[in-house]
């Protein structure tokens, strides 16, 4: 059975609400529980209700929608709406799911519909797994069965955000946990930090260029503030 997400839509202008309530019916996955002419109209209902998506324009009287979004930042998946796109770089740094300029078109919507699915069904997933340590062994507890992998078979680790895909040769797993709380443990001191979102296993590293680390065919970024550990692998 489908996980159905609950979601609310905050926007003083009708005709934009109006707008995403169409296109966010069209998708079974949610739920529309409440839609608000204004940010403070909806700060008290979602505190009380806490929905999984925030559905936010941004320029609105009285608080704006990077306000609301600060207020409610628990709420895993924000996406933005807005008819200004110089709003983008703050609204990321509020961990926005994604940021859609107005006006609002069916096939830009379900691109990010796509990408909003993905990341709440892995995110639900990773709410029901637990993981221990074990000398040279992580043990990955998905409801009743219990996996079993060697730590020098993880390639790399990918954040995103309250949790960690580690990924294999044979295929991709999610825990519960920060990539930066991973990484504090011992068991994972092999793996090197590349960018915000990525640390690699050492011995997998085949080549690193300025912008760029290409592990078992795999290329991921590197970050700017993590080049100098970089050099001193290459070094």
């Amino acid at each position: 059975m489908q996980k159905v997400y609950s979601c609310i839509i905050v926007d003083d202008e009708e005709v934009d609400r109006l707008t995403v309530m169409h296109y966010a019916k069209q998708y079974p996955f949610l739920n529309i529980i409440g839609s608000f002419d204004s940010a403070v109209a909806a700060l008290q209902f979602a505190k009380a209700t806490a929905p999984d998506v925030l559905f936010l324009d941004i320029d609105m009287p009285g608080l704006n929608g990077l306000e609301l979004r600060k207020e409610l930042s628990a709420i895993p998946a924000c996406i933005f709406i807005t008819s200004y796109p110089d709003y983008a770089v703050e609204s990321f740094e509020l961990e926005a799911l994604d940021f859609i300029v107005k006006p609002l078109k069916a096939e830009r919507f379900a691109k990010t519909m796509t990408r909003l699915q993905t990341y709440l069904d892995i995110r639900h997933k990773a709410s029901l797994l637990d993981y221990s340590l074990g000398g040279d062994t992580l043990f990955i507890k998905d409801g009743h069965e219990q996996i079993k992998l060697q730590l020098h078979d993880i390639i790399y680790l990918e954040a995103l955000r309250d949790y960690t895909s580690i990924v294999t040769p044979a295929r991709k797993y999610s825990v519960l946990s920060t990539l930066g709380n991973l990484l504090e443990q011992k068991a994972f001191q092999m793996f090197i930090r590349i960018h915000r979102s990525y640390a690699v296993q050492k011995h997998f590293i085949n080549k690193i260029t300025a912008k760029e680390v290409f592990v078992n065919d795999i290329i991921l970024p590197v970050g700017r503030s993590y080049k100098e550990g970089l050099n001193g692998i290459i070094n």
